[in-house]
């Protein structure tokens, strides 16, 4: 086995373990979202529950009640916008993998001898050539989506 070879196989193992990792911790963080939009459901219900049997209760108490609310309302919208921040980095870890597959399926086409290529095999490395333009131009879709985003945001 060439070297080259060799260090074309440690990168991929690392660039898939980097992959695997950075789902899980997007796993982990959605999880811990919707456990918090639970909560947040919960104390919201509470607070919307005092303003409206609390029609005696003093107009401080009544705006602080308020502004408790407006503050879980504000921060379950944090949560949304996160929450898609972290589905658009799960479909553009999808959009990789499947980038680098088509990559190592290019790579073993192109390695073969020109001599030693059937029709067939030309027209696989065409189709996944194609493909893997596709996926490079979907991922380029997802990029500019979420700087559009994060631009809205500023």
């Amino acid at each position: 086995f060439p070297t080259w070879k060799r260090t074309l196989a440690r990168r991929t193992r690392e660039s898939q373990m980097k992959r695997f990792c950075r789902a899980q911790a997007i796993q982990r963080r959605l999880e811990e979202i919707e456990v918090t939009f639970r909560e947040l459901e919960q104390q919201g219900t509470k607070l919307e529950k005092l303003l409206r049997d609390e029609n005696d209760s003093l107009a401080d108490q009544h705006t602080q009640w308020t502004n408790q609310l407006l503050y879980l309302v504000q921060k379950k919208n944090n949560l949304m916008s996160e929450e898609s921040d972290l589905m658009i980095a799960v479909q553009e870890l999808k959009l990789e993998e499947q980038q680098c597959q088509l990559d190592e399926k290019l790579r073993s086409y192109m390695n073969k001898e020109d001599a030693l290529k059937t029709p067939e095999d030309e027209k696989a490395e065409q189709e996944i050539l194609k493909q893997l333009v596709e996926v490079v131009n979907k991922r380029n879709i997802l990029i500019q989506l979420q700087e559009e985003k994060r631009l809205s945001e500023l």
